[in-house]
């Protein structure tokens, strides 16, 4: 006798409506779905597929996945979305905008979805200052973060661009990983008073003048050149680079970045459950937080996951008892409607 198995197909055309639009596929969009999922309500993650990490080998410092590629780290996390009755579907969100009936998305092929709540975990990009050849070897030899690159350029010669306010202070950390760190002031005037006594109290060479470029053999940085033509041997340099929250088509419900206190940038506000100032409306991961590795923006999106669960539970709550109260008002009506549609609006 052949037995056989019922093969379960998992769709990710958009539907109509969700409890939970998620924007963003990165670690926290799909962490915050994989609990909202989980707690069975009606979600989508909508994702652009540009992930800001794109360009490591690694991603280092998340306990049990560590050095696991970026890609294969999403590729993992959509698969545990979708096994859970969520969705991922590939799309660019061009607007999001509020009327009496909830939250509108749209995205940029024209397609529109409704959400009863939103979670932005769009992320960050990265705005490099304009020397040729950084970009080319961003998350290669070009670094930013410590302990993101830290082990891998451990005891070599390393460069720190100054780009902004941070480079003393990402100079003074780098200095933990290799006692071969140069500073290079570039277009900024060079550090004084208490900074420059730090850098030379913990022997980081200041080298003055503007960077005009890299100096690359066989594929790999061997040198930084100025304008006046001087090469300094590095191996690696780290440059902070100006953050730009990816945010703008929240400018429709009145929700814009704003300047991050440590002046590195921008970000989009949020408490520390990731509740933004517009009702409804959630960020977790790099667009509120530059600084959150990997692990640290996962947690987030669960954070906020559990916080706008909890929110939908209150809402519906309310409503439960208005029609408990008033079994001919409308709310009865609508939570007659939800019972009869059962599992099927969680996506199961």
């Amino acid at each position: 006798m052949v037995v056989v198995k019922e093969v379960v197909t998992v769709t990710d055309a958009l539907r109509d409506s969700y409890d939970v639009v998620v924007v963003g596929g990165g670690a926290a969009g799909l962490n915050g779905a994989l609990m909202l999922a989980r707690a069975r309500r009606s979600v989508v993650v909508i994702d652009a597929g540009a992930p800001r990490n794109a360009p490591a080998d690694g991603v280092h410092g998340l306990l049990a996945r560590e050095g696991m590629p970026p890609a294969e780290l999403l590729e993992r996390g959509r698969a545990e979305v979708r096994a859970y009755g969520g969705q991922v579907v590939t799309g660019a969100v061009a607007a999001a905008a509020r009327d009496a009936a909830g939250l509108t998305v749209t995205l940029a092929d024209g397609r529109t979805v409704r959400a009863r709540r939103l979670l932005v975990t769009t992320g960050l990009v990265d705005e490099l200052p304009d020397v040729p050849g950084l970009r080319e070897r961003w998350g290669r030899e070009v670094v930013h973060c410590p302990y993101c690159h830290g082990w891998e350029i451990r005891d070599q010669a390393i460069g720190v661009l100054a780009a902004g306010p941070p480079a003393v202070h990402q100079a003074l950390m780098f200095r933990q990983w290799s006692d071969d760190v140069t500073f290079f002031t570039h277009t900024m005037a060079p550090p004084a008073g208490e900074e420059a006594e730090q850098l030379a109290a913990r022997g980081v060479r200041v080298v003055d003048g503007e960077v005009a470029g890299l100096e690359i053999d066989g594929d790999r940085l061997v040198g930084v050149r100025l304008s006046d033509g001087t090469v300094v041997a590095r191996e690696a340099l780290a440059v902070a680079p100006r953050f730009t929250a990816r945010a703008g088509f929240l400018a429709g419900l009145g929700l814009r970045p704003a300047v991050h206190p440590s002046g590195a940038g921008e970000h989009l506000p949020a408490d520390a459950a990731g509740r933004t100032e517009v009702p409804g409306v959630w960020a977790a991961g790099n667009v509120t937080d530059p600084t959150a590795q990997v692990g640290t923006a996962a947690a987030a999106g669960a954070t906020a996951a559990a916080q706008i669960n909890a929110d939908l539970i209150a809402e519906e709550t309310r409503r439960a008892v208005a029609a408990y109260r008033d079994p001919f008002s409308p709310e009865s009506e609508a939570r007659v409607g939800e019972l009869v549609a059962g599992d099927r609006r969680h996506g199961l």
